[in-house]
């Protein structure tokens, strides 16, 4: 048995990297701006790294796996087109009169819905919170926090390149548009924590068995 779930194992974590990396070159094959690619792409390959060091010590479980991917795909789509360019997304604003390119806001709904899911991981597996209610507040919290900073990193890199800032920031002109992707963030860690929360005690329990 534990051969069979070693090379099951050795199975996915193939798979996975063969997604990332396609993605990651296709994303890298002349993107619309070679700045803003590196800006989106950096903390997939930051993540990929995280992942490497972890693997054995630490691993996670499949469903945390997934939703990383998942994000890192999403960084890398918006690397390749930027945010505000994304074909599909370009598509959905005129066949919806959306009065712009919203791939922008799925991007800040990932980046609260996946870090919600590895936080509680980590939280549980490490027991740092007691009670489940004061998990998830935390976890929400944190979200939100980790949302607002990407706001700062995304202000400071427009302060530094003027080229660069409106396709990394993706505003399009919407004045409200830091705040709204925080609240992407915050209702992308909420629904989270409802939608997968029992999954992934089901996991949780699976990973701890083995």
């Amino acid at each position: 048995m534990h051969t069979t779930d070693t090379a099951k194992s050795r199975g996915l974590t193939a798979a996975w990297l063969a997604v990332f990396f396609s993605v990651l070159i296709w994303s890298g094959i002349n993107p619309k701006d070679g700045l803003t690619w590196f800006l989106e792409v950096a903390p997939a390959i930051a993540a990929l790294i995280a992942l490497a060091i972890t693997r054995k010590r630490f691993p996670l479980t499949p469903l945390v796996y997934s939703l990383i991917l998942i994000h890192a795909i999403i960084l890398m789509v918006g690397g390749h087109y930027t945010y505000a360019e994304v074909p599909l997304f370009d598509w959905l604003r005129d066949v919806t009169d959306m009065t712009r390119n919203n791939y922008d806001k799925l991007g800040h709904l990932a980046q609260g819905f996946v870090p919600a899911i590895v936080t509680r991981e980590i939280l549980i597996r490490k027991g740092v919170i007691n009670g489940a209610a004061w998990r998830n507040f935390f976890i929400v919290s944190f979200c939100l926090g980790f949302s607002a900073f990407y706001e700062l990193i995304e202000w400071w890199v427009a302060l530094l390149s003027d080229e660069a800032a409106e396709a990394f920031l993706g505003t399009q002109g919407y004045v409200w548009d830091t705040q709204s992707d925080m609240g992407m963030a915050l209702l992308g860690a909420i629904a989270a924590l409802i939608l997968l929360g029992r999954y992934h005690d089901q996991q949780l329990r699976t990973l701890t068995a083995r």
